[in-house]
């Protein structure tokens, strides 16, 4: 099993739906739903025993620590990120929790 944050952006989805493409292997899907979050990207995952999704942050450790301890994933692969130039520049803030915090 593995964890994949920001799992409902652009990238990370792409990734899940490529890895349950080829792989057996779960993937806990954990994503904020921020405004890059989409969970239509994975609308062909849904139901899939295979793919669990957890809405929630990567900042808060106590989310994080449950999920480590349930799930126990063998790799944690990080695309939750606030990336949007503008929004770094105007809320700088959320830039540096998830993206320096968080991760």
């Amino acid at each position: 099993m593995i964890l994949v944050t920001g799992a409902a952006g652009f990238i990370g989805a792409n990734f899940v739906l490529d890895w349950l493409a080829q792989s057996q292997e779960p993937v806990v899907n954990l994503d904020k739903l921020t405004y890059a979050g989409n969970l239509e990207t994975l609308a062909s995952v849904q139901g899939d025993e295979r793919h669990t999704f957890v809405q929630g942050d990567i900042g808060d450790s106590t989310l994080v620590a449950r999920l480590l301890a349930e799930h126990q994933p063998r790799a944690v692969i990080n695309f939750a990120a606030e990336s949007h130039v503008d929004r770094s520049i105007h809320s700088p803030e959320d830039f540096i929790q998830t993206n320096v915090v968080g991760t």
